[in-house]
């Protein structure tokens, strides 16, 4: 930050000063007034010089966070075009996801055993029919357990069977929502990315205000010398126009002198002349006199 200016190196000059200073005396402080407004006026330039360089910097951190803000909004538009997306597929993905769910309750797939638990038991009930002895109505009880759990197996072949077009259906439903996360993965990557430029907009704007802060605070330094430069140089023009003044009296003072001197020397050549008239003997420097005053 500039220096205050030192109050002590000014120069002040009073309404006394000029009327009751003697000529050398003001053509003094006339020089030390010059000599302190050009100081103070290259202070000025040179703190003019320094705020100017700061207004250009604050301008170019304002330019900065405009074109972060202008990225972060063509983010945030890629994020919401992404999200759109996104959605779009994330609700046809859930229809057929539906659709699937609808078709399995359809064919009863999500009741009863699996065909492998069926299987299972089937095999356990055959073995027992070849390894343990059993009365008539036993092994006939035992035989028809085994055929209802073929029959079981067989339904639910059958229904399996029918399944295929269900599957496609899954397949592509999990196809769809791959492509969705995809996109949710894209909004998250260009959030992220929005979200950076938009902190680095915010601290380019936060510099950019102290830079203009500073910027100010030359501006405040600069009119603090302007204006003692200007004070300085109307006390300048003062003692001037003062100086002018008394030279002006003094002249007009001379020409007074001299027209007394040219009235004094014509009445004494008039004097001559009349001694000359009368006949008396003139020497030299009366003939000189009467000679200058064009009476001879």
């Amino acid at each position: 930050m500039a220096e205050t200016i030192d109050e002590s190196k000014n120069v002040e000059l009073t309404d006394d000063d000029l009327e009751n200073k003697s000529k050398g005396g003001l053509i003094k402080m006339a020089g030390m007034l010059r000599d302190r407004r050009n100081e103070l006026n290259q202070m000025a330039s040179e703190r003019a010089s320094k705020r100017d360089e700061l207004n250009a910097k604050t301008r170019e951190k304002v330019d900065e966070a405009q074109q972060h803000r202008e990225k972060r909004d063509e983010l945030n538009e890629q994020v919401q075009e992404h999200k759109e997306q996104r959605n779009e597929l994330n609700a046809q993905a859930n229809e057929l996801f539906s659709e699937v769910d609808d078709a399995k309750s359809d064919l009863d797939l999500d009741d009863g055993k699996s065909m492998e638990q069926l299987k299972e038991e089937i095999e356990q009930l055959e073995f027992r029919q070849q390894t343990e002895v059993l009365s008539t109505e036993d092994e006939r009880e035992l035989i028809e357990k085994i055929e209802n759990k073929r029959d079981q197996y067989q339904e639910r072949k059958s229904k399996l069977d029918d399944t295929d077009g269900i599957d496609e259906v899954k397949a592509e439903a999990q196809e769809v929502r791959a492509e969705a996360s995809k996109h949710h993965q894209k909004v998250t990557e260009l959030a992220d990315e929005a979200q950076e430029h938009h902190n680095q907009m915010i601290e380019a704007y936060r510099e950019a205000d102290d830079i203009r802060d500073e910027a100010d605070e030359w501006h405040e330094k600069f009119v603090d010398a302007q204006e003692a430069a200007d004070r300085h140089h109307e006390d300048f023009v003062r003692v001037q126009k003062r100086l002018r003044e008394m030279d002006k009296a003094e002249e007009e003072e001379r020409k007074d002198e001299r027209a007394a001197k040219r009235e004094e020397a014509k009445e004494e050549a008039e004097e001559i002349y009349q001694k000359f008239k009368e006949g008396e003997t003139l020497d030299t420097e009366d003939l000189m006199k009467l000679q200058k005053s064009g009476l001879l």
